[in-house]
């Protein structure tokens, strides 16, 4: 692959955040707009236990998984969550009536018609986060954010202990260990301690 390919790879995964995080908010939202009993009363009707915990946990998880996604924040870990509400909405909701989700029965004065919905975007929905976990979230991340965040922190630390350790010691820190100066001991002041002779060295170590 050329460089331009490369290039336009690395981006790849954006359009998947997009959608993919889009898509789980806009359908949070639409459960928490109509009433969070709403959709525990559909969760009790397919014979859940505890519905609005499970109503309340769903949405929450939709809403602020789908925005970890499309930002590009712990995108694996959000998406541990995800798929669990994808699978429990296909072996529930859609295994029964088949793979297809657009299922078109007729077009009449009021509008189009459609049959009840299949597993198809669910497993989409699936393949794009296994997508987004395998190969990465791309750039323009909040993850790429806070590791460049932590680096320069560690970077202006040790910056910090260097001059420390500068300041305590006396010594240059673009010297080497062999190159740090004597200041006495009959050897004038700037000898390399690799000019000193080893039983002075030891002496001096005492």
């Amino acid at each position: 692959m050329n460089g331009l390919g490369q290039q336009a790879a690395r981006w790849a995964p954006i359009p998947l955040r997009l959608i993919v995080g889009y898509g789980f908010m806009a359908h949070g939202f639409a459960k928490l707009t109509r009433g969070p009993d709403a959709f525990a009363a559909v969760l009790h009707g397919l014979g859940m236990h505890a519905a609005g915990l499970l109503a309340w946990s769903t949405i929450l998880v939709e809403l602020f998984g789908g925005l970890a996604v499309l930002a590009g924040a712990f995108v694996a870990l959000a998406s541990l969550p995800l798929a669990a509400v994808l699978l429990v909405a296909i072996f529930t909701v859609h295994l029964p009536y088949g793979f297809s989700s657009i299922k078109l029965t007729a077009v009449t004065a009021a509008g189009a018609q459609f049959g009840k919905p299949g597993y198809e975007c669910d497993l989409l929905y699936l393949a794009c986060l296994a997508a987004l976990v395998l190969g990465g979230s791309g750039p323009l991340t909040m993850e790429g954010l806070l590791r460049k965040f932590v680096r320069r922190k560690q970077a202006r630390r040790s910056i910090e202990l260097r001059e420390i350790d500068t300041t305590t010691l006396g010594t240059n820190p673009n010297q080497h260990d062999g190159e740090r100066e004597y200041g006495s001991g009959g050897y004038g002041h700037g000898a390399r301690v690799a000019d000193v002779p080893r039983k002075h060295r030891l002496k001096r170590s005492d």
